[in-house]
């Protein structure tokens, strides 16, 4: 998964901490000859006027500062975020954490239980199923119950933009979810829609399988060899996709994934349909509420650790699974899973690896919330701090690694600094909102010196600046006074998606 350098072996535990208040000053280093008049001239990009930008880039060995520009301004850092959360999650909660959903009965009702598993899938609810059907039981004289109570019921997180709210990155939080695949993007559905007969309505299909949404769909099917226009979206408070524009005939499907509007009850409807099926009949209806304490187990389901978990988390910025960390850490610390909870009891992990609470701002965990303040130095300074962890190198493997076109081990760097030093070297967390770019992460330079970056733009006018901070990737992974190949590392980098432009993230499955 990438050039495996063994950062734990580079700093004594807990050395790193004592460079975290360094003052932003030049420091020299082994490849810091020319470097501020090189990130200078990339910094000069035009892309960049008038927008806020900082930088820092220290030896990671030393925790010596090489260069800094604005790296004390606090800045929207978008899925930089991420950085944080994961790290202090996997203090608070540990690297074996394991989300649990549980099946039990009262001798009446049926209750089904979450704690936020994101990688329930319809065939675990279907799995659950089986086994409550194989334990005996054929008819549930009471209700089914769904029990989200593990979290609040706050689905949103504080500064999130309403007209986000269809899209699967902005999807509701619940401790009872569903994943449509194996992204495990939670809380969300697949709308899959194909080209019928030439002038013939479109096919629109839902995955997983549901009554629980209502497809309007308004959609045709174009002569083949036209453009496919097909727009999806999701009406406020309801379940109701609508499905307009047109596919051309022969043509390939659109996939488009839609949050739903009460995630839980869709999982309610999920399990019923799974019961159903496996013979097994609900005499009553399905309600929500907290299963009680003295209720008998009869399945349950246990999701991958989360040190796998991290994964698709990080190398997929996958948002959900941000809030879901946020909300058990709270869980776990005071027992409550909530965002203010959750917010307190990740901030006071962060402490411990010398980041002052009181200087950052963060209101959910990925980011996704324009009200999330950091500085670059914070970043960096995590990004030191972190590599005394026990946990370091199973969180460094799973950032994204550049140019490797793996989807899983590239990620959301996958296409960019191909072909360049970068390439197979940098492990680095990337951001992107309207307006808002981050690149933050690790770069071995050609001498081999170690080092940790964080770089955040905010306020610019251009669809993407991703190229600039490859460039400055590609500088540091390289040498001094190599700026032309810097300057042309962008040609890698992934386009905006069409249609994207009115969204928040601007590249879908990359906030």
């Amino acid at each position: 998964m990438g050039r495996k350098i063994g950062w734990r072996r580079l700093v004594p535990a807990g050395a790193a901490l004592l460079v975290l208040g360094m003052p932003g000053a030049a420091a020299a280093g082994p490849d810091s000859t020319g470097l501020g008049p090189d990130l200078d001239a990339l910094l000069a990009n035009p892309k960049l006027a008038g927008a806020q930008v900082g930088l820092i880039v220290r030896n990671a060995d030393t925790g010596a500062t090489l260069y800094s520009r604005n790296a004390g301004n606090r800045l929207v850092p978008a899925s930089n975020a991420k950085l944080l959360t994961s790290a202090a999650a996997l203090d608070v909660l540990g690297p074996d954490h394991r989300f649990t959903t549980t099946v039990s009965t009262d001798g009446r009702n049926l209750y089904l239980k979450g704690t936020g598993d994101p990688t329930m899938l319809a065939k675990d609810y279907q799995e659950l199923a089986a086994k409550v059907a194989a334990s005996g039981v054929k008819v549930v004289t009471g209700d089914l119950v769904a029990d989200d109570t593990w979290f609040d019921h706050v689905r949103l997180g504080s500064g999130w933009a309403w007209d986000d709210e269809p899209y699967s990155y902005n999807a509701q939080v619940s401790a009872l979810t569903i994943s449509p695949d194996t992204d495990y993007d939670a809380g969300s559905v697949i709308i899959r829609v194909a080209p019928g007969q030439n002038g013939k309505p479109a096919a629109v299909a839902v995955d997983p399988p549901t009554s629980y949404v209502r497809i309007v769909n308004t959609a045709t099917t174009s002569a083949a060899g036209s453009q496919p226009a097909v727009t999806v979206d999701r009406e406020h408070g309801t379940n109701t996709i609508t499905v307009s524009g047109s596919i051309p005939a022969g043509g390939a499907a659109v996939n488009e994934f839609m949050s739903v509007w009460n995630p839980t009850a869709l999982v309610a409807s999920v399990f019923r349909k799974a019961l159903e099926e496996r013979g097994v009949r609900v005499l009553g209806s399905t309600t929500y509420r907290a299963a009680p304490e003295s209720a008998t187990p009869v399945a349950d389901r246990q999701s991958m650790p989360l040190s796998q978990l991290l994964v698709p988390f990080l190398k997929l910025s996958n948002n959900l699974h941000a809030e879901i960390l946020t909300k058990s850490a709270g869980r776990k610390v005071s027992g409550e899973g909530s965002w203010d909870a959750g917010v307190r009891a990740l901030k006071a992990k962060l402490s411990s690896l010398g980041l002052d609470p009181a200087q950052f701002q963060t209101v959910d965990g990925s980011g996704l919330s324009r009200m999330d303040i950091v500085t670059t130095d914070q970043l960096a300074g995590l990004l030191t701090a972190v590599k005394s962890r026990p946990w370091f190198q199973t969180w460094y493997e799973a950032l994204p690694i550049a140019g490797n076109p793996d989807r899983l081990v590239g990620g959301t760097l996958r296409k960019r600094m191909t072909g360049t030093p970068a390439a197979g070297n940098v492990h680095a967390k990337t951001g992107s909102l309207t307006g808002v770019s981050a690149l933050s992460g690790y770069v071995t330079t050609a001498n081999g010196e170690h080092l940790v970056f964080s770089m955040v733009e905010n306020n610019f006018l251009a669809s993407s600046v991703r190229d600039v901070e490859d460039a400055v990737a590609v500088r540091l992974a390289s040498g001094p006074g190599d700026t032309a190949r810097a300057k042309s590392a962008g040609r890698g980098d992934v386009p905006a998606v069409p249609g994207d432009t009115a969204r928040e993230c601007s590249w879908v499955k990359a906030c």
